[in-house]
């Protein structure tokens, strides 16, 4: 079977001819094309021209988070055999990566190859508009145009209330689409079909988001199980324990996440820049270019502090994930450092070996 004649096949699941290009290479080796579906410890279910198929990711680095196959991945899966095995992914377009809490400072990627990232948003409890910026950041760093939705809007009946949230999110998401929808009723929905028909999505947020409800509205049917919320705090149990690939009758694919609880970020200083646009901005006219924006003469930041044109809480908020970012930032490389150190011993050491053994024959 060639990456041509897949074409048709996978072609609701984002294959294209560039993709059929990439793939050129192993179409030769006899393998199969295919897109990860489901990653479970250790194996993956792939859909290629012959449907789902079950393959080990054994020959794929495992030992690096940023390596692993995941959810989103275009694959090269052998044509048979028992167990099938994923013998490389193509190269990502986009991947969507945070830090683990280990303790190495690692990042985590989560999807791949992602057009959209969905940042899904409870008006069940108060909005944190500090956790959507995490979220934001993280998603302009993957290469992924956001969009934040504000689900469950039938808790709130009231048009000017409604009106008020989507407009502190919006203050909080520049350049990004701020929708409203209710799974519940189908309120909103045909404006985020519209925009998930184009691509591959990622569906994120925290547990009691709203999110297996909205992804089960937009396939149509019922493929994730859905539990209550707390009425305590709005949140819910983890619906979700895997990242699930799914294709959208209206064209396009989502992939559903299981809620996230810590989103740190990951050498995101781009991302944040672009969620704090406007600050940036401001920053390009203060009168030293090192400026902190903390007490400094001539700071155009913290005139328009003054001035009110910008919000205390979002120069706060801006300072926390640039200060974040530079931490996770600095430990990568002193990790890094210390991977290369321990590898220069290895080879010095092994390196002296060999002189110590040709002299031992010498003599």
């Amino acid at each position: 079977m060639t990456s041509s004649s897949a074409f048709s096949a996978l072609a609701p699941y984002g294959w294209d001819e560039a993709w059929a290009d990439e793939f050129a290479p192993y179409d030769t080796e006899g393998l199969l094309p295919g897109r990860v579906i489901r990653v479970d410890r250790g194996q993956c279910d792939v859909i290629t021209d012959d449907g789902v198929v079950r393959a080990d990711t054994a020959f794929v680095t495992p030992h690096d988070p940023m390596r692993v196959v995941c959810t989103g991945d275009w694959v090269a899966v052998e044509p048979g055999g028992n167990p099938r095995y994923v013998r490389t992914y193509l190269p990502r377009r986009t991947a969507f990566v945070r830090s683990t809490s280990s303790k190495r400072s690692e990042g985590q990627i989560l999807a791949a190859n992602v057009d959209h990232a969905i940042v899904a948003v409870s008006l069940a409890v108060d909005l944190d508009l500090g956790r959507i910026e995490r979220f934001l950041a993280l998603a302009w760093e993957s290469g992924a145009q956001p969009v934040v939705v504000l689900t469950k809007t039938d808790l709130v009946p009231d048009a000017a209330t409604l009106a008020h949230l989507v407009q502190d999110v919006e203050t909080a998401a520049p350049g990004v689409p701020v929708l409203t929808v209710s799974a519940l009723d189908g309120e909103g929905l045909d404006v985020l079909v519209a925009v998930l028909s184009g691509g591959t999505s990622v569906l994120l947020g925290q547990s009691g988001a709203g999110k297996s409800t909205l992804a089960n509205a937009l396939v149509g049917e019922d493929v994730m199980t859905v539990h209550a919320t707390r009425d305590v705090d709005g949140k819910g149990r983890h619906t979700t324990t895997t990242r699930n690939l799914l294709a959208l009758p209206g064209g396009g694919v989502l992939i559903d996440t299981p809620g996230l609880r810590g989103v740190g970020l990951w050498d995101a200083g781009t991302g944040v820049g672009q969620v704090f646009s406007e600050i940036e901005q401001l920053a390009e006219r203060c009168r030293f270019q090192d400026c902190a924006h903390e007490s400094e003469p001539g700071c155009a930041v913290l005139a328009a502090i003054a001035s009110g044109e910008l919000g205390e809480r979002r120069l706060e908020s801006y300072r926390k994930l640039i200060r974040e970012n530079q931490r996770i930032v600095a430990k990568t490389d002193a990790r890094l450092r210390s991977e290369m150190r321990k590898e220069w011993k290895k080879r010095g050491a092994a390196g002296k070996a060999a002189m110590e053994a040709k002299r031992g024959r010498r003599y």
